[in-house]
């Protein structure tokens, strides 16, 4: 008891509230935010993805890399080739094997199998209501010929020697090349369902693997003792049974994939699962990826990076049970972490990989994914058609992935729409322009715009997206030189810009990167050409280094908010 007390009072000075939070809706329903975290061993940086339950227009998918068992792809790259079908955000799956990419542990969607449990470990089930069920999963698996029923050693993977394995289309072309193999080449085959008998007939029999694997089809690929009874059992001609049995208590209707160890069960973090893990793998501080359920049943999906000094250290495998418990999970399990650990959102990085290459090509995906209308972001967060190049024109779209009833409006401040588009319309992107000025070429009314679209598909789901954006023409032609001069007592013009009417100006200094080097500014100014002035010294007094700039201005008034930005390169 006393031991329980102990870790519960270190823990508790292990993780400080949230120092830094910076969140976003990307999808109605669905949040991300980046969380800094000060721990005694350094910062962590926590990405966190907060989805509904999977029902309705959401779901969760196990989604493999390029639709196959063999071969890896990045992360970025599958949410990519799924966009067609589905908005989606997402994290790294199970571990894998690096030679050929299969995953470690079981894949099944929608109820076809594709590879099996690896029983040492937690699976993770999604069930047909949205529901997480994180158990341990086990399997086994016959086929029988003209003989009696003999073992089956494996799915999608090469057999071990004297094993005998099947392939199915999901492993990829053709088999890989194996030394001594025979390999029974099965026409029609069904799609492999758990509990099940599945039979086909062999059309053929090769040596040495690298046989194709039909479409609708499978091989039998066996070594030593079981390519000799595959050989007399199974000749061309001969119909072939196969079943694979799981050991779960899961329904048949789930999906599933593989992943461990378990992390939290009834909301409380698991200190020692007693899983087939290392502990290389369970103490180190590292980048980390999990996967949770709240009551409510809100899917939570979370990123640690790690192994990056200075910007975050990661986490061990029990601190990061602890961060799921901190985010309200009543269960959760873990996934590949390390350099494999990355989360995206429609294509687009959201964390930062541990991966000195940047990006790590990854077995499979666990993907929240959304049916919905989608409408990204407008092109600029504020139009400002003064003719500077920049901000002068907003470019909008909207996805719908099934055929829809579609209204698509461009709302202005006064809440009149100054476009609308009503109508079915195929699956697809669509995209949409705006000046923001009128017929005669002056400005239209400025303040707070709409992107609206709101569509109803063929079964009969509704959903919408409202994306503002800012029509202020108040700030413009902001002018920096290329190459500045800094000496000791030597003030000069940094640049010059335009307000169209009085306002609240802020300017700053700031790295390439966004930091604030030094606030140079804050004042209201009337309606003309104004400069920025700078003694070429950063908030500490000193003379900045050489190197590349940016200067920021930023207006705020009646309007909202707008600002320009500048690169500079400075000069001793």
């Amino acid at each position: 008891m006393l031991r329980r007390v102990l870790i519960a009072v270190l823990l508790a000075g292990v993780f400080a509230a949230p120092a830094d939070a910076s969140s976003q809706t990307l999808i109605p329903g669905l949040n991300y935010s980046r969380q800094l975290l000060f721990t005694p061993h350094g910062p962590v940086v926590v990405h966190v993805l907060v989805a509904p339950r999977p029902e309705g227009l959401w779901s969760l998918d196990p989604v493999l890399s390029d639709n196959a068992i063999s071969g890896k792809q990045r992360l970025t790259g599958i949410e990519r080739v799924t966009s067609p079908s589905a908005t989606v955000a997402g994290i790294n799956g199970d571990f894998f094997n690096a030679a050929d990419g299969r995953p470690d542990g079981i894949v099944m969607q929608n109820r076809v199998l594709h590879s099996v449990p690896n029983s040492g470990r937690s699976s993770i089930g999604i069930e047909p209501n949205g529901t997480l069920d994180i158990r341990h999963a086990s399997w086994n698996a016959f086929w029988q010929g003209r003989g009696q029923r003999r073992p089956l050693t494996g799915l999608n993977e090469p057999a071990n020697q004297g094993g005998i394995t099947l392939y199915t289309p999901v492993w990829g072309p053709a088999t890989p090349p194996a030394a001594g193999a025979t390999e029974a080449v099965i026409y029609p085959f069904p799609a492999l369902t758990p509990g099940g008998d599945v039979s086909g007939n062999v059309v053929q029999f090769t040596q040495g693997g690298n046989t194709p694997i039909p479409a609708g089809g499978a091989v039998l690929s066996a070594t030593g003792g079981s390519a000799q009874k595959l050989d007399a059992e199974a000749p061309p001609g001969a119909r072939v049974v196969i079943r694979y049995v799981l050991s779960s208590g899961w329904a048949d209707d789930i999906d599933a994939l593989g992943g461990g160890p378990l992390l939290v069960r009834n909301g409380k973090a698991v200190f020692r699962a007693f899983e087939d893990f290392s502990a290389t793998v369970l103490a180190p501080r590292l980048a980390r990826s999990a996967v949770g359920q709240r009551r409510d049943g809100s899917i939570v999906l979370v990123a640690v990076d790690g192994g990056q000094v200075g910007y975050s250290v990661g986490l061990t495998n029990y601190e990061l049970a602890q961060q799921l418990v901190r985010l309200g999970c009543l269960t959760g399990s873990g996934l590949e972490p390390g350099n494999s650990t990355t989360m995206a959102f429609d294509g687009q990085l959201l964390n930062r990989p541990s991966d000195p290459s940047g990006e790590r090509a990854i077995s499979e995906a666990l993907l929240v994914s959304y049916a919905g209308v989608y409408a990204p972001p407008p092109s600029e967060p504020v139009l400002s058609p003064n003719g500077d190049g920049v901000g002068d024109r907003e470019q909008l779209s909207y996805k719908i992935v099934r055929p829809s009833t579609v209204t698509a409006k461009i709302v202005g401040a006064d809440g009149v729409a100054r476009f609308t588009q009503s109508g079915p319309q195929a699956p697809g992107t669509y995209k949409f322009s705006s000046t923001g000025t009128k017929t005669d070429g002056t400005i239209d009314t400025e303040g707070r715009w709409h992107w609206l679209v709101t569509a109803v598909d063929d079964l009969g789901r509704q959903s919408s997206a409202d994306q503002p954006f800012w029509l202020n023409n108040t700030l413009g032609n902001l002018r920096v030189p290329r190459t500045v001069l800094v000496r000791a007592g030597r003030r000069l013009t940094l640049g010059t810009f335009k307000l169209t009417r009085s306002a609240t100006v802020t300017t700053r200094l700031e790295s390439t990167n966004g930091v604030v080097v030094r606030k140079l500014g804050s004042a209201k100014i009337g309606a003309g050409t104004a400069s920025v002035r700078w003694d070429g010294r950063d908030r500490r007094g000193n003379l900045v280094y050489g190197g590349r700039y940016v200067l920021r201005v930023s207006v705020q008034n009646q309007f909202g908010p707008t600002d320009l930005t500048q690169a500079f390169l400075a000069h001793r």
